[in-house]
């Protein structure tokens, strides 16, 4: 019975560990590019803009338009009444006519004319000029494309920095759960010689008390940072568009791969390739696009058009005609307006203008402030390193008074926390400096 006992937890180990499902930070980035929404938005707003451009270039070719129109009236639309009376009987000599002594009596009649009528009409039309409005709209729609690009760009680089923050968060409290079981195990194993200690009556009942009250407080901590985890890695899934698995293990490690100098580049030439700049350039174009399309409002058109029509009324053989024209159309009521409308299309390109200008310094002044940020992380992790070094040692020494009888529990109690407490300084700083470092990569435009 024995032997099966020790199969199955063998089993059910290995079952625990299959079950376990690494992650890397590689592949967060491409789960999230996949499968996040403002990224799938991103995509089809691009294809939007590309549709739009492939429209605007159908207005190079000529509109084709076709109309059918047939009636059945109650009664003629028009009539024709002729008057009766007496004609002339001609015998074959002119010189008698006017003389005619023989005559034929005619009626009078009513003649009805359009009681039904059938026409079809096809017409073509080719603009030859537009005031310059297709060639532009053209140019606009080509903008928007370049546009709805740089826009996913900047939807992709604020996917790719959350990923990293809850990435790291992640992986951050994996490390604060580490520190905490190593606490925890430290204090079980000094409350066992505490406990020891008070029983063989060499301490007081208030030193195992106060190991008590520690142990208590880090499993409190340690129930939080198990749900805080459980949480973000909640959190983090639904970011990268997969079930929600707490099987899944992050398999980066808190590292300073790169010093902040080896990331460094002159914020004049990044704030160049930044797609904010992109964007801000493209403003700038669109609205001269716009004030040229507004300007063709006020130019002449002229188009050359062919049309076929079939016309069939009443009883009548249906006939068909083919038509060549030309078209010429001038806004003369319209210059007046168009002053006033070109001069609104000047303030708004300076507009423009005045954002690209106002816009740029202020990504000067976040790409100066992401790299002062992303020092400042360097020192921290540097700091927290050399305190958390000192922690160390003063727990060792610690250690070895307390074992030595040269100080109380209270005092290693003490020391412990504050190695807890470097420790936790630590996992953050190095989580901040990796957050810092790819914030500080995407403002500076890579």
């Amino acid at each position: 019975m024995k032997k099966y006992s020790w199969i199955i937890v063998l089993l059910l180990c290995a079952g625990a560990s299959s079950a376990q499902r690494p992650l890397s930070l590689e592949e967060s980035r491409r789960l999230a590019l996949e499968n996040n929404g403002l990224m799938k938005n991103s995509a089809l707003e691009s294809e939007a803009a590309r549709q739009v451009r492939k429209a605007a270039f159908t207005k190079y070719f000529p509109t084709v338009s076709a109309s059918g129109f047939k009636f059945e009236a109650q009664k003629s639309l028009m009539e024709m009444t002729s008057a009766g009376g007496n004609l002339p009987v001609y015998n074959g000599n002119p010189a008698t006519l006017p003389y005619a002594t023989e005559f034929a009596y005619f009626p009078s009649t009513t003649t009805g004319l359009m009681k039904s009528m059938t026409t079809g009409m096809v017409n073509v039309v080719q603009p030859v000029f537009a005031g310059g409005r297709i060639v532009n709209a053209n140019k606009l729609a080509s903008l928007g494309v370049e546009a709805s690009e740089y826009q996913k760009q900047l939807s992709r680089n604020d996917i790719l920095l959350k990923t990293e923050e809850q990435y790291w968060l992640i992986v951050s409290l994996d490390e604060k759960l580490r520190t905490l079981q190593a606490y925890e195990a430290l204090l079980d194993s000094l409350l066992r010689r505490v406990e020891d200690a008070y029983a063989s009556g060499f301490v007081l009942k208030n030193d195992v008390l106060k190991v008590k009250i520690k142990r208590s407080e880090v499993l409190v901590n340690k129930s939080k940072a198990e749900n805080g985890r459980k949480l973000a890695m909640m959190a983090f899934c639904q970011h990268l568009g997969i079930p929600y698995d707490p099987g899944i293990v992050l398999k980066d490690a808190l590292t300073v791969e790169t010093s902040p100098q080896s990331a460094y580049v002159d914020a004049a030439e990044a704030v160049k390739a930044r797609p904010e700049t992109k964007l801000l350039e493209t403003s700038v174009r669109a609205e001269k696009l716009q004030s040229r399309l507004k300007l063709g409002e006020y130019l002449p058109e002229v188009g050359v058009g062919v049309s076929g029509l079939y016309l069939k009324t009443d009883e009548a053989k249906g006939r068909t005609i083919g038509l060549v024209y030309g078209t010429v159309s001038i806004p003369i009521s319209g210059l007046w307006e168009g002053a006033h409308a070109m001069s609104e299309r000047r303030i708004k390109e300076q507009i423009a203008q005045n954002n690209l200008a106002t816009n740029s310094e202020n990504l000067l002044l976040q790409m100066e402030k992401a790299w002062q940020d992303l020092t400042d992380a360097h020192k921290q992790v540097q700091l927290c390193r050399e305190a958390q070094a000192q922690a160390e040692e003063n727990l060792k020494v610690n250690q070895d008074s307390y074992e030595n009888g040269m100080i109380g529990v209270s005092d290693l109690l003490e020391a412990q926390a504050l190695r807890q407490q470097t420790n936790d300084q630590w996992t953050e700083a190095m989580a901040g400096y990796r957050v810092k470092l790819v914030f500080y990569l995407q403002v500076t435009g890579r």
